[in-house]
């Protein structure tokens, strides 16, 4: 039987088993308090490359960069230029933006990681989500070269590091296998991450790797004698009798530069499927002593739905029985119940969340209504539970979207679409404006208030906005750094504004205070969630949490001009209420209450 009858099978069964489980309005999850430290908690997404360069020493050399021969002259590229602006090397190779900007290395490290954990706990971070950080060529580390050993040029010496791993010999082999300087450099990460008492997840991406991968690299050299030969998913071999090289492969999407790891119905060949539980025990455990303190909190998987369900099933077992408090969360972009339910993985990454926040408060034309904003977040809980929803990564922008400050500048699209100004001549990449940034606050306290673990992209807080990938991708703004302006267009013949790039230290606050919010009452962070019907109008919502005595009630205005609301009798218990932006107590005493939303405002008030 084929891969895809047998899923099709098992997607429809777990769909079934799944709404048997909403229709008791359980959790998809046996409550598991070994992740009681995930429910709720505030992640932080970084993107290694373009975090912080922590020694520039390490910094990618033009031999270690796909294509940068076809740019003499290139360089590292500098940190603070302006976006947009082509140095001398990217213009003699093209004058198409996106034909040269994914050359282009800014130096982000794990060492600048390691300098810059104060800046993620004074924000109140309380877990780290990275990108790959996996030996790859690209920027983006997708295309692995290896899952046994950090990249080289995130750690202190890759030369050196490069030397080191080439006499080892390495094979998938775990006993042939070293540790490096960057991996060494790695763990202290760990550990730094640890005694600041914050948790961190990596990416695993195990469904394709990259063309320097060492098994594949095998491949091309050995055709069908190589011992890795099984492992890819091969259309035809070279013939070498012939002048032509007919060897070909599948990649992910088609695309040659990730090459597919072969599969049945099963999952992965043994082999293949043997390597990447090795690589699992080498980060969740390092040293192989039993104790999984040293070593990685979960792993967000990669296009998880395009890999067969008895590996993820196999896979999240082994993760477990190393570290029963690990966390694992996919990225799937649909409903996520089927797999959660057939015990592959713990959560995924919210865009169910994502998109109806984006309809309600983003968009003009095409705004949705608070009853259906509402209805929509109603069927995600129901979906997943309640208690699963608490583990579930509320996002709004990601490495794969236009960051959230430039949706909003640019409305009514479908997410995550018509995002790039190269395909949409209308995508506006100027810098928010004050009302735009008012927006984003607005959509802030929303993802801080509701039911889940809001995560946040890099930047996010300091006010940074960017188009979709590469464009979102852009370094880190940093206080202590003086940047260009930006005042180039990708687009040749478009203008735009000159726009000064700056840390917004006033937004940062916004969100410090907001994280603090949500750590100083429990009831944000551990609370049930209903939507209060009477005050889902075209333009509000409203919502009320519980939690062990602590009640809450919240209340958003996506219009921008006040909105008066009813709150009918008995929806807040009787008592004294805070209301947190303005540090007013008012009582409610279970009688009907009548309240005004400020533009584009909210209104969130707890017991005391």
């Amino acid at each position: 039987m084929g891969r895809t009858v047998v899923f099709t099978i098992w997607f429809f069964l777990t769909l079934i088993l799944a709404a048997c489980a909403a229709q008791k309005d359980e959790s998809l999850l046996t409550q598991n308090t070994d992740l009681s430290w995930a429910r709720g908690m505030i992640w932080y997404q970084i993107f290694p490359e373009r975090f912080h360069n922590g020694d520039p020493l390490n910094d990618p050399q033009a031999s270690e960069v796909p294509n940068a021969h076809l740019q003499p002259g290139w360089q590292p590229h500098p940190w603070t230029s302006d976006w947009y602006e082509f140095q001398t090397w990217e213009a003699n190779k093209s004058s198409d933006f996106y034909e040269v900007v994914f050359e282009r290395r800014y130096g982000g490290d794990l060492i600048g990681v390691i300098q810059k954990l104060d800046y993620l706990q004074e924000l109140g971070i309380e877990g780290i989500y990275f990108n790959p950080v996996f030996e790859a060529p690209s920027l983006h580390k997708y295309d692995g070269s290896s899952f046994h050993h950090i990249d080289d040029n995130f750690g202190p010496d890759p030369s050196g590091d490069k030397a080191r791993i080439a006499a080892a010999n390495e094979s998938d082999d775990p006993t042939t296998w070293i540790w490096s300087s960057a991996d060494s450099t790695f763990l202290q990460l760990i550990n730094e991450v640890h005694q600041r008492g914050m948790k961190i997840v990596i990416d695993g991406v195990f469904n394709h790797t990259g063309t320097e991968f060492f098994a594949f690299q095998d491949v091309i050299k050995n055709q069908q004698d190589s011992r890795y030969a099984h492992w890819y998913d091969i259309v035809a071999w070279d013939d070498p009798a012939t002048p032509q090289n007919e060897f070909d492969y599948k990649g992910w999407w088609g695309y040659k530069g990730l090459p597919e790891l072969a599969e049945d119905e099963m999952g992965f060949v043994p082999e293949a499927r043997q390597y990447i539980m090795h690589i699992t025990r080498r980060w969740m455990d390092p040293n192989g002593d039993g104790d999984p303190s040293d070593g990685i909190d979960g792993w967000r998987l990669d296009v998880a739905n395009e890999v067969a369900i008895p590996f993820w099933q196999e896979w999240n077992a082994l993760v477990k029985s190393i570290n029963p408090a690990a966390i694992t969360v996919a990225e799937i972009w649909s409903d996520a119940s089927p797999w959660i339910e057939a015990g592959c993985f713990d959560g995924t990454m919210n865009y169910q969340f994502a998109y109806p926040t984006i309809n309600f408060f983003v968009d003009q034309k095409r705004v949705i209504s608070g009853r259906e904003f509402a209805k929509r977040l109603k069927k995600v809980a129901q979906t997943y539970g309640q208690q699963t929803s608490h583990l579930l990564w509320n996002m709004l922008d990601s490495h794969d979207t236009d960051r959230l400050a430039s949706m909003i500048i640019n409305p009514d699209r479908n997410y995550d679409r018509n995002a790039r100004p190269s395909a949409n001549n209308d995508y506006d990449v100027r810098k928010p404006q004050e009302r735009e940034i008012h927006i984003q606050k607005q959509i802030a306290v929303f993802q801080m208030s509701y039911l889940g673990a809001p995560i946040i992209y890099y930047g996010t807080e300091a006010g940074m906005w960017g188009a979709d990938d590469p464009d979102d991708r852009k370094p880190m703004l940093w206080p202590e750094l003086t940047y260009d302006e930006e005042i180039s267009h990708p687009v040749p013949g478009r203008s735009r504004p000159a726009d000064v790039n700056v840390f917004n230290r006033d937004l940062f606050n916004f969100y410090r205070d907001l994280i603090q919010m949500r750590k100083t009452y429990p009831v944000l962070r551990h609370g049930d969630l209903q939507f209060i019907d009477a005050v889902l109008t075209k333009h509000t919502i409203g919502f009320r949490r519980t939690h062990e005595g602590q009640n809450m009630i919240a209340f958003f205005n996506n219009h921008d001009q006040s909105q008066a609301i009813k709150l009918p009798a008995k929806v807040a218990e009787p008592g004294n209420y805070r209301e947190i932006f303005s540090n007013q107590t008012r009582s409610f005493s279970g009688e009907p209450v009548e309240l005004t939303i400020p533009p584009r405002g909210y209104l969130i008030f707890v017991s005391e």
